[in-house]
């Protein structure tokens, strides 16, 4: 006798709570998590170079609290400052795509 599973995918999920791609709900949800994945992609590469907050910061011309509040989505972070970070912070290099 097969048991039917309840478990479900995370984009199963998603799409219950917030709707399918196009819908408004889920448009914002989309935008939001794009924040915070920015935010998780700072903090990683940050912790992999083995730096605190307050050493990214000072290689970038800001400070520990502007690094904080990037990478824990409380703060919107400027395109030029996005390339600061990656650039002059980390040593990395910021590629941008568009995607339809």
């Amino acid at each position: 006798m097969k048991k039917k599973s309840n478990l479900k995918s995370l984009d199963e999920l998603i799409d219950e709570e917030y709707g399918k791609l196009g819908a408004p709900k889920r448009d914002k949800f989309e935008k939001g998590f794009e924040a915070f994945r920015l935010g998780v992609l700072i903090q990683q590469a940050r912790l992999e170079k083995g730096m605190t907050q307050e050493e990214l910061a000072e290689k970038c011309g800001t400070n520990k609290g502007y690094i904080s509040k990037i990478e824990n989505n409380i703060k919107e972070v400027r395109l030029s400052t996005l390339q600061r970070i990656v650039e002059l912070g980390l040593g990395g290099h910021l590629d941008l795509s568009i995607r339809f």
